[in-house]
């Protein structure tokens, strides 16, 4: 049976977040087909999504996942891909559960190939609509250029903390530093909320403490890992050995970043930018964007930053309160924007 979002009660909390995305983020124009991709555990915010697009009066097709196959998924359904194939603008709107990343990478080639606006709303959750989702992103995005015209001529970056990060990230010319800060545009589909600069490193060397989050599945299982910080040691982007006082997660960790010949390599490096927000909540979506940094392991999204190699994984990793010099000029302190 196919749901309807028009019978979904949402609380009209979500609505300025959900304004933010369909008008600000994407700027949805009532001539532009949109695709909503959504699931039963988003549903109602999904619902407040439809609400706005139905105030600006665009086509909108959506999809519930459980109404089309099983989850975990193997594949994207290809009524999803099809419609997607038609559309100017697009939101994934649902939980990510193990093993569905190569679905989500069958959706994001479309996206590319066809130019979408693609707003990736990737466990998405009535916190982070409250709380990112309301951030002011014209104020991000000009925060996000000044950030991001000072990467593109750097060649190195230096990061510490308090609690043991010392890294220092190299950079390549060939390899492009990108902005996604909210504002989405057809040249690369962005995270919901946004806020964050990033490349493909040249190469990673050092000693990096995670102590906010980790991402994919992993993300809901483990949380914030204030109390349990994982501690990767890498050379030459490689990750050599890694420790953590709980095990499961070490393991788990482990047999993630070891699942192809790239697995363990830091294909991502990115500093966050949405200033709206404050704290770790234990969601990648959110946590990743703050003023700090985070790495990830395994695909380098190398259809944007010209990196010459893959990976079928990809785990964001965030630390949380950080210092950071782009080659000389310190532009974070203890979390805080300086520059």
């Amino acid at each position: 049976m196919r749901t309807e979002l028009t019978n979904i009660a949402f609380d009209k909390e979500l609505s300025p977040g959900a304004y933010n995305a369909i008008n600000v983020c994407l700027r949805l124009k009532p001539e532009e087909k949109i695709v909503i991709i959504t699931d039963n555990e988003c549903l109602e915010i999904a619902a407040s999504l439809d609400a706005e697009i139905k105030k600006i009066g665009s086509p909108c097709v959506f999809f519930v996942l459980e109404d089309l196959t099983p989850r975990p998924m193997v594949n994207m359904p290809q009524q999803v891909l099809d419609e997607l194939e038609t559309a100017q603008v697009s939101i994934f709107c649902a939980r990510a559960k193990t093993g569905e990343l190569g679905s989500r990478m069958q959706m994001s080639s479309v996206v590319n190939r066809k130019r979408i606006r693609h707003g990736h709303m990737v466990n998405i959750n009535k916190q982070i609509m409250l709380e990112g989702m309301r951030a002011d992103f014209l104020a991000v995005d000009a925060l996000s250029q000044q950030l991001v015209t000072i990467a593109r001529a750097a060649t190195t970056c230096t990061v510490k903390s308090k609690i043991g990060t010392d890294m220092v990230a190299q950079f390549s010319p060939d390899l492009k530093w990108l902005k996604t800060s909210g504002i989405i545009s057809p040249d690369k589909w962005g995270n919901l909320p946004g806020g964050e600069i990033f490349t493909s490193p040249m190469r990673v060397d050092g000693v990096f403490v995670i102590d906010g989050v980790v991402g994919d599945y992993l993300c809901e299982k483990y949380g914030n890992l204030v109390d349990t910080p994982l501690t990767v040691e890498m050379e030459n982007s490689r990750i050599m050995a890694m420790r953590c006082d709980n095990k499961e997660l070490l393991e788990e960790f482990n047999l993630y970043t070891h699942t192809d010949e790239n697995s363990d390599r830091a294909g991502e490096f990115a500093i966050g930018t949405n200033i709206a927000v404050t704290k770790i909540i234990g969601h990648i979506l959110q946590d990743e964007k703050i003023p700090g940094v985070h790495i990830a392991y395994g695909h380098p999204y190398a259809e944007h930053t010209g990196a010459n190699w893959i990976s079928k994984t990809h785990i964001d990793c965030v630390s949380s309160t950080v210092d950071i010099w782009l080659d000389q000029q310190q532009v974070l302190k203890e979390g805080k924007f300086i520059f």
